[in-house]
C-alpha cells in the first residue's frame, strides 16, 4: 500500500512499494495530490507498465537541444538549415520539460508559428507569414529531438512522442517559378555587381547542378573532381551521399573560384548569401524569386531536354521518391511527343 509521510509544512512525500519493483517516491505540497499520484503509480507498478518520469521531468527542451546540437547533429547533418530550426524550437519551447510537452503544447506552437511574420524580411508589417512547409519542418525536427531523447539517451516518456499526435501543416503545391531568358541574364549581372564575391558562382552552380543552397555551402574542394566532372555530397538533406554531375558551365564556374583556406568551395554564411541574393533579385526585377527556385529552374531545364528519364533526373536531384518529380514529367512528355512526330514523319517520308 502507498504511504504518505509529512515532511514539514506543505510537504507530503508519497512512497510506493510493490514486491519485485524498486520503491518510488515523490514529494507534493498537497496531501490529496500525493495520494492521487501514489494510487496511479501503484497501479502501473502492479501492471508492469510503470516508466520512471524523473529524467523527463527535469530535462528541458533547451537541455535536450544542447545535447543534440553537440553530440548528434555534427555526425548526421551538414549545412546550417537545421540550426535555424533548432534555434526557433529553443526560443519557443526551451523552458518546457519533456514530461510537460503535450500534444496541446505542440499544436499551440504550430498555430502561433503559422501566424507569425517571416523573420527574414526587414519589414515585419508587410512580411508574409511563416510558411506551412517551414512549420512542418520545425515539427519534424522536434519529433527527431524527442526520438533522440528516447532512443539515444534512454529517457522514458510515459505518454510517448507528443508530436506524433499533432496534425502537421500541409505544404502548398510546389512552386512553379521559372526564370525567363531576360531575367536570367539580369540576375547574373546583378549577382556580379554584388559586394558578395561568392553570390554569382553560387547562383551559376545552382542553375547548373540543381544543388540546394545548403548543399552548395557544405561542398568542399576535397569532394570536387574537375577532371571527371563530379562533385560528391557526403551527406544531403535526405541523409544519403550523392554524386552530382558537373556540366561544362559548372566546371568553368568552379575553376574561376579562389581556393579558401578552410576548404569550403563557397566560404560564406547562409544568411549572408541569402540577403545578397534577395538584393540582387530585387535589382534585377525578378519578383517573387527565391534561391530554391534556382533548383526548380535547373531541374525543369534538364527535363525539357527530353534526353533524361525520371530515374536519371532523380539521380541529379537527389529525390528519394519519384513521386516528387511528377511535375517535371509533363515537360519530358512534351519533348517525347515531338520526337514521336519527327520519327513518324521520317518513316512516312522514307
Amino acid at each position: 500500500m502507498p504511504t504518505i509521510v509529512s515532511r514539514g509544512p506543505h510537504q507530503f512525500q508519497a512512497r510506493v512499494r510493490v514486491r519485485g519493483q524498486p520503491p518510488v517516491s515523490k514529494t507534493f505540497t498537497m496531501r490529496a495530490d500525493a495520494e492521487k499520484w501514489a494510487r496511479q503509480i501503484q497501479a502501473e507498478l502492479e501492471r508492469g507498465t510503470y516508466l520512471p518520469r524523473r529524467t523527463a521531468e527535469v530535462t528541458t527542451i533547451a537541455d535536450l537541444a544542447k545535447t543534440f546540437e553537440e553530440e548528434f547533429a555534427p555526425h548526421h547533418y551538414r549545412g546550417s538549415a537545421w540550426k535555424f530550426k533548432l534555434t526557433r524550437l529553443r526560443e519557443k519551447l526551451g523552458s518546457y520539460s519533456l514530461a510537460s510537452l503535450t500534444p496541446r503544447v505542440v499544436s499551440s506552437y504550430r498555430d502561433r508559428r503559422l501566424a507569425e511574420a517571416d523573420s527574414r524580411y526587414s519589414n515585419q508589417v508587410e512580411a508574409p507569414r511563416v510558411s506551412p512547409a517551414t512549420v512542418k519542418s520545425e515539427l519534424d525536427l522536434l519529433s527527431k529531438l524527442i526520438g533522440y531523447a528516447q532512443k539515444e539517451l534512454g529517457i522514458a516518456l510515459p505518454n510517448g512522442n507528443p508530436v506524433l499526435g499533432v496534425r502537421k501543416p500541409r505544404s502548398s503545391n510546389g512552386r512553379e517559378r521559372r526564370l525567363s531568358a531576360i531575367e536570367r541574364v539580369r540576375l547574373l549581372e546583378e549577382c556580379e555587381r554584388s559586394r558578395n564575391p561568392w553570390l554569382r558562382p553560387a547562383v551559376e552552380l545552382a542553375l547548373e547542378t540543381a544543388m540546394r543552397q545548403g548543399e552548395l555551402l557544405s561542398l568542399r574542394w576535397e569532394h570536387v573532381d574537375l577532371r571527371s566532372g563530379v562533385a560528391i555530397l557526403p551527406t544531403t538533406k535526405n541523409g544519403d551521399a550523392r554524386a552530382v554531375p558537373l556540366t561544362g558551365a559548372a566546371i568553368r564556374a568552379l575553376k574561376g573560384l579562389p581556393r579558401s583556406i578552410n576548404g569550403a568551395v563557397l566560404p560564406t554564411q547562409r544568411m549572408t548569401l541569402y540577403k545578397a541574393f534577395v538584393g540582387a533579385a530585387e535589382r534585377a526585377g525578378c519578383a517573387n524569386l527565391t534561391f530554391h527556385d534556382l533548383r526548380h529552374e535547373a531541374l525543369s531545364t534538364l527535363a525539357e531536354l527530353g534526353d533524361l528519364n525520371v530515374l536519371e533526373l532523380a539521380a541529379v536531384s537527389g529525390h528519394r521518391s519519384l513521386q516528387v518529380l511528377k511535375r517535371y514529367t509533363h515537360l519530358q512528355a512534351g519533348k517525347l511527343a515531338q520526337r514521336i512526330d519527327a520519327a513518324r514523319r521520317k518513316f512516312e517520308a522514307g
